[in-house]
């Protein structure tokens, strides 16, 4: 099955050259998944970007091969600088490939201004976007290399309060604006159940899943750490909202035969955010709803 290529980059150019073969022979109610996680992301920080007129920062904790920035840059909607984050070992693999295909270092070259970029096994730093290799249970550490490739100071403390909870992490110039993560829910009936059951026969035991109750639990949790206002939906609604011309376009590729599976696991993800700002920015949901394409 072709992957779907994600918004504004219609080979998937980026993609191609960052992720594995293998990733292609994923069951497709995953590949699916992934689309919808991919499509709706998209479309809130879409609407968030242009709420801020790109007058922003991102920190995309855990990036691993996201190839985000190459987007952007492709839709003229890169902000005033986009961060990654990632383990050393997962950074340097990425670091490589970029270093090694001029179709993924050119974009980074051409919006880079000042100073010489800098780039190791473990790092890049240029004017718009930097990778980070650190581990994100050292706040502290990690606060240090994002304060050297020149992450806002005034907005660290934000930060440091955000890590423990976050996938992608949005800035603005007034401070933190907008939180967002893609975690579990309804973990409590039978699925969840066997969700976690399998997650533990592979030695991976789910850190925190006793506030993956419900879409409920998952916003108290966001609210209980200083957030101001707190939104959750699951992924089969995020589903529902996609542009159906394309959502029947990805359907049509292969034939899907486990639908019923797919609507159980996508009912047990959701994307849920949290605001903490005066100018409203926290209901860019609305943009979902709202697009005349949906």
């Amino acid at each position: 099955m072709p992957l779907p290529a994600p918004p504004g980059n219609p080979d998937g150019q980026a993609a191609k050259l960052l992720l594995p073969a293998c990733f292609a022979k994923y069951k497709l109610f995953l590949l699916t998944g992934y689309y919808a996680r991919v499509q709706g992301v998209s479309y809130l920080l879409e609407a968030f970007l242009k709420k801020t007129e790109c007058n922003c920062q991102i920190v995309n904790l855990g990036a691993g091969m996201d190839t985000l920035f190459w987007r952007l840059k492709d839709e003229n909607l890169l902000p005033r600088k986009y961060f990654e984050v990632d383990f050393p070992m997962i950074v340097a693999r990425k670091i490589h490939n970029i270093k090694s295909k001029p179709p993924l270092s050119k974009p980074i070259i051409e919006t880079h201004s000042g100073d010489s970029l800098l780039i190791d096994s473990h790092s890049l730093d240029s004017s718009r976007y930097s990778i980070v290799g650190a581990d994100l249970r050292f706040s502290s550490d990690l606060e240090e290399k994002l304060k050297k490739h020149k992450l806002d100071v005034q907005q660290l403390e934000s930060l440091t309060k955000l890590l423990l909870f976050t996938a992608i992490t949005f800035f603005s110039e007034g401070g933190t604006v907008l939180s967002h993560s893609l975690p579990e829910v309804n973990m409590a009936d039978r699925f969840g159940q066997i969700m976690i059951e399998n997650l533990q026969r592979r030695q991976c035991n789910l850190a925190g899943v006793e506030v993956c109750r419900s879409l409920e639990s998952q916003k108290e949790r966001l609210l209980l750490n200083g957030w101001e206002n707190a939104h959750a939906i699951d992924m089969m609604k995020v589903y529902s909202f996609l542009p159906q011309a394309d959502v029947k376009r990805i359907e049509e590729l292969e034939f899907l035969d486990e639908k019923e599976l797919f609507e159980q696991l996508m009912q047990h993800y959701c994307i849920c955010w949290a605001s903490k700002d005066s100018s409203n920015l926290g209901n860019v949901h609305q943009h979902l709803r709202n697009d005349p394409s949906h």
